[in-house]
């Protein structure tokens, strides 16, 4: 039997890099390099909600089994990601 953190989690990446590939294709149907600027720019907003939803996701499944110490460097972290990949 599956856990029901790792399916959600799971398939919240499937359908992330289902948008992905959809993406792509659209891009490629639509032959423009402004039009796929801006197909790959809202790409931008799905990646960092996905990575925040999944983390969000396995943070809850663990909680029980991390000590505040231990869930406060997660956190830090994840917002440190959080910081790279959002900072212009």
């Amino acid at each position: 039997m599956i856990n029901k953190v790792v399916l959600a989690m799971g398939m919240l990446r499937i359908l992330s890099g289902s948008i992905e590939i959809l993406a792509a294709l659209l891009i490629l149907r639509l032959n423009s390099i402004e039009k796929g600027l801006v197909v790959n720019s809202s790409l931008a907003l799905v990646g960092p909600l996905i990575l925040i939803t999944t983390t969000t996701i396995g943070l809850i499944g663990i909680s029980d089994k991390l000590s505040l110490g231990k869930f406060a460097w997660v956190l830090a972290g994840i917002t440190c990601l959080l910081i790279g990949i959002l900072k212009k």
